[in-house]
Formats: structure tokens, C-alpha cells, sequence
């Protein structure tokens, strides 16, 4: 019989507004904060008033009451985590002691979460360590190694086994002196300005890819599946965009995802909107077939993170059918994915949120960072054209992470 949760915390959250010239929501999560942010919007916090399970969240969040001294959107208490790939893990999100917010409209808060009677002072940020300026490079499996995977991939796929599998690749760096996370997102915040930069506990990145939003009963969710490079000369990047969105094989592994990820939501909304065809998502040095779907939720939908658990894993980082595409990747794969490729996001009170999918994204830790990558093996995927689609991707944390 499962524990009941314990909800009378003797915690309270207060908020208060701050001028929105004084937020950067980057600098204020720094080396060892939490970040979740896109184009200055988002939240920040520093410090942890509590570590719950994910699955407990929204009833511990509705347990801590709010003091909400200017009657904002989107203040009160707020959960922030990154979770396992493996659905099976232990998942755990954070409530920090200090949050700060901006929303869209530039409005922007601070809410603290303590006991006491008064707000928390500020929570000190960690010392600072000069950047490293010595890297190793060192690729997890061997191309020619990789490659076989892959073929064996296609292969399952064309007796039948199923239809699609996300096969990653990591790389490990080691350099001289600490990682820095702050130092890593300000690159990547420069570098991808569109998109989701986040860091959990030492994992960091910036996504592209909405897994799911919840704002009261809209609901929205971006999947990406279908990838092509960029050259940086506009013309010939129409022309790739066109190839991409022309391609029977990207659109093919595009399809699944979106079909399933609407089959997910489905049961919980009373409305939702399927775009027929896809649209070119650019990107710095990609481009990814994405499909927007928009949705009116039914009363007693779950919250912004339990439609992500449902979600999870999407094909697009684990393949379909789900189970079978799970079993391969166990077994042939090699690697533990930790938290790559997992939900990330927040959500609070209310049930209100927004999570990625935690992809072009690495593991720091001291010295040494993880850096991932993956692609989706169809029935005729080449394994030398899904090996450079890794490279491809692998440049988004390598131009933030190695800095000689």
C-alpha cells in the first residue's frame, strides 16, 4: 500500500514583484541553480525548500500555501526537474527555496518558499573556478561499432520487429578544470536563442522540442522527428527545407511521432487540433520537421507533468511500438541515457507547466560532461547518413561545452 503524502509541510510561499530590468533568468540560476527559460522568459531558482517525487508534486505543490502580495500569473510555489529516460527510474523534481519568473508580457516575481515568517534572504551561489581550457574528446562506441547497430536496427525493422527505433551516441569530454554550467547555457542561450534552455542538477541544454504545455485548459505540444543541415546561405536552405519536407523517409518517421503523441493527449482533451502537414523548424546548424498541435482539455485532466509522463517516452526518442522499441535500445544500445532524452520542465499549483524533451543536452560533473545525441532508424535509414546526423547534433553542446 502506497504511503499517503504528507501535505502539511509548515512551508509557505510568498511573492513579491520585482522590476522585470533586474531579472536575468540565466544569471541568477548561475553554476548551480535551476533554469527553464526561452528568449528571457521562463523561471529561475536557487536553493531546495523540498525534493519530492515527480508523481507527488501537484499534490505536495496544492499543499503549501501562497502569499501572493501582488495578485501575479504564475507565481506561487513551482516544482522544477529533469527526468529519467528510463520510465521505470526513480523521478524526482525540486521545489527551490527561491524562484524568480518572467512571463511573457515582461512581468516578473520573486517567490520564496520557507517557514519563517518573512521571505528568504538570497541563497548563495557557489564559488567560482577559472573556465578550463583543456579538452579531450572520446566517443563512447566506435563508429564502425555504431554503424553495425544501426544496420541491425534496419534490419529488425524490415522483419517485422517494429517500426521505428531512437538509437543514441554519447561523447565524453574531459577537461582541465570544472565545466561550468553558467558558462555552457550563456553560449547556448547566444548560439539557439529559440530555444529551451534548462539545467537540473548538472544536466543541461537547450531543446527544441515542446513536449507538452499546459496553461488552464489549453494544452499544447510540438513533436520533432525529421532532421536536415543548414548551410547559412538562405537559398540553399530553402532548398534543403524543401528537400526535407519533400523526403518520403523524414516524413514517414515524422508520422509516427505525431500520431502518436496525438493518440496520448487525446483522451484527455475535449478539443485538439492535428495540423495535416508539417512545418520547417530552423535551427542555428539544423533543420526539423515539427507539427504544433493545440488542444481545449476535458476537466480532470492531469497536470503539465502528468500529461508528460503520459507522453513519455514519444517516438521521437524512443521509437514505436513503444515496448518493443524499448527492448532494442536495452539491449543493443550500450549506453545509460540517464536523464537524456527525459521530460524536463516545471509545473505548479495550479497544475500549470511546460516540459521538454531533454535533447541536445549533456550530463556535467566536475571535469568531466556527457554529451548525447540520437536519431531515428526507419526502414531505410542509412547508417552513414543517421552517423552524421549525430555530428550534426553533437555540434550544439560541443560549440558551448569545448572552448580551447
Amino acid at each position: 500500500m502506497t504511503a499517503p503524502v504528507v501535505t502539511d509541510l509548515g512551508l509557505v510561499a510568498r511573492t513579491v514583484a520585482v522590476p522585470p530590468e533586474e531579472v536575468d533568468l540565466l544569471d541568477f540560476a548561475g553554476d548551480d541553480g535551476l533554469l527553464f527559460a526561452r528568449e528571457g522568459v521562463g523561471l529561475a531558482g536557487r536553493g531546495v525548500a523540498l525534493r519530492v517525487d515527480a508523481a507527488d508534486a501537484a499534490e505536495v505543490l496544492a499543499g503549501i500555501p501562497t502569499v501572493d502580495e501582488v495578485g501575479l500569473p504564475g507565481c506561487g510555489p513551482v516544482a522544477i526537474g529533469a527526468l529519467p529516460f528510463d520510465r521505470s527510474a526513480p523521478a524526482t523534481v525540486v521545489v527551490p527555496a527561491v524562484v524568480v519568473g518572467r512571463s511573457p508580457d515582461g512581468t516578473a516575481w520573486r517567490t520564496t518558499v520557507s517557514s519563517g515568517p518573512s521571505a528568504a534572504g538570497e541563497v548563495a551561489a557557489g564559488p567560482r573556478t577559472r573556465p578550463p581550457d583543456d579538452f579531450r574528446l572520446t566517443a563512447a562506441r566506435p563508429h564502425e561499432e555504431w554503424l553495425d547497430v544501426v544496420a541491425g536496427a534496419v534490419a529488425a525493422i524490415g522483419a517485422g520487429r517494429f517500426r521505428k527505433v531512437v538509437l543514441a551516441r554519447e561523447v565524453t569530454v574531459e577537461a582541465n578544470r570544472p565545466i561550468r554550467a553558467g558558462d555552457v547555457l550563456g553560449r547556448l542561450r547566444a548560439l539557439y536563442p529559440s530555444c529551451m534552455l534548462f539545467s537540473v542538477d548538472g544536466f543541461v541544454g537547450a531543446s527544441p522540442e515542446l513536449l507538452v504545455a499546459r496553461t488552464g485548459d489549453q494544452v499544447r505540444s510540438q513533436p520533432m522527428a525529421g532532421t536536415i543541415p543548414r548551410s547559412g546561405e538562405p537559398a540553399a536552405d530553402a532548398r534543403l527545407a524543401a528537400a526535407l519536407l519533400d523526403s518520403e523517409k523524414e516524413r514517414e518517421e515524422h508520422a509516427l511521432v505525431v500520431e502518436e503523441v496525438a493518440a496520448a493527449l487525446a483522451p484527455w482533451c475535449r478539443a485538439l487540433d492535428v495540423p495535416a502537414e508539417p512545418s520547417i523548424v530552423p535551427l542555428r546548424n539544423v533543420s526539423h520537421l515539427g507539427t504544433l498541435l493545440t488542444g481545449r482539455l476535458a476537466e480532470g485532466a492531469p497536470s503539465a507533468l502528468g500529461l508528460a509522463l503520459a507522453l513519455h517516452p514519444t517516438p521521437a526518442v524512443g521509437g514505436t511500438p513503444t515496448d518493443e522499441a524499448l527492448a532494442w535500445i536495452a539491449a543493443v544500445e550500450g549506453l545509460d541515457r540517464g536523464r537524456y532524452a527525459g521530460p524536463v520542465g516545471w509545473v505548479d499549483a495550479r497544475g500549470d507547466g511546460e516540459w521538454a524533451v531533454g535533447v541536445r543536452s549533456a550530463e556535467l560533473d566536475g571535469n568531466r560532461a556527457r554529451l548525447f545525441a540520437g536519431v531515428g532508424v526507419v526502414a531505410d535509414s542509412v547508417p552513414e547518413d543517421e552517423l552524421a546526423e549525430t555530428q550534426l547534433k553533437l555540434q550544439a553542446l560541443l560549440a558551448a561545452v569545448v572552448r580551447p
